[in-house]
């Protein structure tokens, strides 16, 4: 089993008064079950929301709400506990971050134990900001949240979709599982290194109908393409993603192609390319597809039925390649692994070739780790086993490295 990346971290989260602050129980319960350790620090308007009890317990630890003690009569002392937290976290997560918190940050006010430890803190801080859409969209908290993410913080911005007032509108806060990958993102290293970008990604298989209930298809779960489209999110580009038949699910804020058929992802690629400054090849599309469509069902006989198939275009070698938009395409081996990738990337006229073998334990489809190889003319570098999320951004940091 691959170690988690949040195993043994220790992060801070900051609670508003805010309806979203709900949401922070299943927060702390993801990073918690993923290995992190985790504190708790609420504004008192948080108290509103929920309870200090439920966080505790959760967490395993104790919530700080007051910066100083309730009863000092008998000389009670937290010392300099926000210094020490301080020092002690690795990432501070201020989720849901209300808009009267964010304009207190941004303007250096230390009026609570919140905002008191933010400006003690050392590491990374992380804000989910949420409010209704008329708060939310104002000029002073855009502003705001565009001040400190100059300064180095991490905004993952809020989502649209209905609020508790009933309307309907940018404000409600970032998916759980969002904020948790963007806190392994960023506990990982990574940074938002790809603003400006438009990134181009597909992923998944593609079906290509005998009838209109049998397919030939292959096994590809689309978990690889995914993660890379979170990531390049999470990285500050503009993502398009032409997805085949897959269960996986992507932010809402990545523009979703659907598509079914080689010719589909074909005509979907063409479309796409040259509005975008890289496309990554990750789907897995058929070589083959069958000569004739059936409109209904064909019925078993006792003759042998044969389908005859015909070769599907190559996608990557037919399109017709535009000067400074960097191409990646993917390759699955199960024998002679690299020379088949150093031919395709030769045949095939792109820059980049992602390498993975079934010959991997872990690797491969349907798995949620893979281990890979990027070749160029040039170069070749080996990864070891590791999660496709964590895969996806070291396949993104050497794109942006060649870029």
């Amino acid at each position: 089993m691959l170690p988690d990346p949040l195993l043994g971290k220790k992060i801070i989260l900051g609670v508003t008064g805010g309806i979203a602050a709900y949401k922070s129980a299943l927060l702390i319960r993801e990073l918690v079950k993923r290995g992190a350790e985790v504190k708790v620090v609420m504004t008192p308007s948080a108290l509103e929301f929920i309870t200090p009890l439920t966080l505790s317990t959760l967490s395993g630890n104790e919530v700080i709400v007051n910066t100083f003690p309730a009863d000092q009569k008998n000389g009670v002392s937290l010392k300099t506990w926000h210094i020490d937290y301080g020092i002690w976290a690795d990432l501070m997560i201020i989720a849901p971050a209300t808009v009267n918190t964010v304009a207190k940050i941004t303007n250096g006010f230390a009026d609570n134990a919140l905002t008191t430890l933010v400006a003690a803190l050392r590491k990374k801080l992380l804000l989910a900001p949420a409010a209704d859409m008329d708060m939310y969209e104002t000029e002073a908290n855009l502003s705001n949240l565009e001040i400190l993410e100059k300064r180095g913080a991490f905004i993952v911005d809020a989502e649209e979709g209905f609020l508790a007032s009933g309307l309907t509108g940018r404000g409600r806060m970032a998916d759980v599982n969002k904020i948790v990958d963007a806190a392994e993102l960023i506990l990982s290293g990574f940074e938002k290194d790809l603003r400006g970008k438009k990134i181009v990604v597909t992923a998944g298989p593609t079906y290509e109908d005998i009838d209109p209930v049998r397919f030939i298809g292959n096994r590809s779960s689309g978990k690889m393409g995914f993660a890379i489209a979170k990531a390049a999110y999470l990285r500050g580009a503009e993502v398009t993603l032409i997805s085949g038949p897959s269960a996986e699910q992507c932010y809402p804020e990545v523009k979703r192609v659907k598509i079914r058929t080689a010719r589909e992802m074909q005509a979907a690629v063409e479309k796409e390319y040259p509005q975008n400054d890289v496309l990554i090849m990750s789907a897995a599309v058929a070589d083959y597809a069958p000569e004739n469509f059936s409109s209904v069902k064909i019925k078993k006989s006792e003759n042998k039925k044969s389908i005859n198939l015909v070769e599907n275009l190559d996608i990557l070698a037919s399109l017709n390649k535009i000067d400074g938009k960097l191409i990646v395409g993917f390759a699955l081996e199960t024998n002679n692994a690299e020379e088949y990738a150093r031919k395709k990337l030769d045949m095939k006229g792109i820059d980049l070739i992602v390498l993975n073998s079934l010959e991997d334990k872990g690797a491969g489809f349907e798995h949620d780790s893979n281990k890979i190889s990027i070749i160029d003319k040039k170069d070749f570098h080996q990864f070891p086993l590791m999660s496709k999320f964590q895969t996806a951004n070291n396949i993104l940091t050497d794109i942006k490295n060649k870029k």
